[in-house]
């Protein structure tokens, strides 16, 4: 059987040259002071995990830690390696998306250097690090004490930071407490349950963190040369602190809720008794106009003209006597 011939497509020399084309190389920063080398990295690829941990003796399950998409928060201690791996979760603020995400922290503490990588760029990190590269009087005191205390240096920022986040929900609370009282219940539904996402993001970050830095405080304590018990027990503190902050927000915005969920019950039943009392005030006045259609010998009810206009007006001003008495009741009992 005769081979199909074959279609001939001319190729194009830009699409080919795109298509060899490697993205630049990026630079790591490093720093190196006091015989300290502190090494800062934002989303780092395969490669350039690879690199690293070739340089600094990594363990390989490490490297998959690293470039994974999300990790619980743990501490490993390497003895023959020398060196221990912390991975921490931070919250970060995504604008756009208006909601809470997690940014992990993958830290590689030694004797001699420190790594940080973040999934995300966090900025009390990033804003210490730059620091201490164009500061030389301040990178010289920090590197000078160890890892240890740099590391702890770098945590302190990052938590302290955590707090201007909670003062953030905070005011939001404040606001849809005045919204629910101001009458605008069903308004603030929606900010209501932003609000609740947010707080129960926040403690997914911090529940499993507390745990983690307890330990980090005693690896650090038998694996660093430097006397770090009190550092990393304010660390652990503002952990707490932290914990403590969102417990209290969790009930205050369950309380918002239950006393929305009230106003708008009662903005409900308000409307179903207004309702009920214009029901109720027509009702007689449709008993006797319903009672003059029937066809029987009412009064009022003779031939003449006269007389039909008679209980006409009768029908009228005994409708009207008796939704005046009606109201009249209502507003005695107050249901007015």
């Amino acid at each position: 059987m005769p081979g199909l011939p074959k279609i001939q497509r001319k190729r194009s020399q830009h699409v080919a040259s795109r298509a060899v084309a490697l993205p630049p190389e990026r630079s790591l920063d490093e720093i190196q002071a006091e015989g300290l080398t502190w090494i800062h990295l934002d989303a780092p690829t395969q490669d350039e995990a690879e690199k690293l941990a070739k340089r600094f003796g990594w363990h390989e399950l490490d490297v998959e830690d690293i470039v994974s998409k999300r990790q619980r928060p743990k501490v490993d201690e390497h003895e023959d390696e020398g060196y221990l791996f912390v991975i921490l979760h931070f919250p970060a603020y995504d604008k756009k998306a208006q909601r809470m995400n997690v940014a992990e922290l993958d830290v590689f503490v030694s004797n001699d250097y420190l790594v940080t990588i973040t999934s995300r760029k966090l900025l009390p990190l990033t804003r210490l690090f730059s620091r201490c590269e164009s500061d030389t009087s301040l990178r010289k005191k920090l590197f000078a004490k160890g890892p240890g205390r740099l590391l702890y240096e770098a945590l302190d920022d990052l938590f302290g930071y955590c707090f201007p986040i909670l003062d953030k929900i905070a005011y939001k609370l404040d606001e849809i407490e005045d919204d629910v009282f101001d009458g605008r219940s069903e308004e603030v539904v929606r900010d209501i349950s932003n609000v609740k996402q947010e707080i129960i993001s926040y403690r997914k970050i911090i529940k499993p963190e507390r745990a983690t830095l307890r330990v980090l405080g005693r690896r650090a304590e038998v694996f660093l040369p430097q006397e770090l018990e009190d550092y990393f027990d304010d660390i652990v503190d503002a952990a707490e602190r932290i914990w403590d902050l969102l417990d209290n927000y969790k009930e205050v915005i369950e309380a918002l809720e239950s006393t929305n969920e009230l106003v708008l019950s009662h903005q409900f039943n308000y409307v179903l008794r207004i309702l009920t009392v214009f029901s109720i005030i027509f009702l007689p006045a449709t008993l006797i106009a319903s009672l003059w259609g029937m066809n029987v010998g009412l009064p009022g009810g003779g031939n003449p003209p006269e007389s039909a206009q008679v209980a006409f007006w009768i029908i009228i001003a005994v409708s009207m006597a008796m939704i005046g008495g009606l109201l009249a009741y209502f507003h005695h009992k107050r249901w007015l």
